[in-house]
């Protein structure tokens, strides 16, 4: 069973918030099932758009995990409104989390990616 967007959303802030950095929820999506994006600000002002990761990229035990693709990489925010943009016209019931941090590798759990060390916190 998947965790609740808005139950995800919320302890992704808390973890943002508890490191330092600062992070705010753009657009508010169904509060069970909503796809969550995350707008990576850096601090040149490039942004990074990760998305939700296919569902090919899980194997059956993990069905239940949240992971992510990046889909563009340090490019002008004019390129992660546009691609927002478009993602919305799809599915109106999506989240967008804005995060101004440099790393978030710690954060959110990438398809594709080794496995990292569990807190026993958000990665489960």
């Amino acid at each position: 069973m998947r965790l609740r967007s808005d139950i995800f959303v919320s302890a992704l802030m808390r973890r943002v918030f508890s490191r330092g950095d600062f992070a705010a929820v753009e657009a508010k999506g169904a509060e069970e099932a909503g796809a969550v994006f995350v707008r990576q600000v850096f601090r040149n002002g490039s942004e990074s758009l990760h998305a939700p990761a296919p569902q090919s990229f899980f194997e059956a035990e993990e069905s239940g995990l949240r992971r992510f693709e990046t889909r563009l990489e340090r490019v002008g925010a004019e390129a992660v409104a546009e691609a927002l943009a478009r993602e919305r016209r799809f599915d109106g019931d999506l989240w967008v989390v804005s995060i101004e941090t440099d790393e978030v590798g710690d954060l959110i759990d990438f398809a594709g990616a080794g496995p990292k060390k569990d807190d026993g916190f958000f990665r489960r």
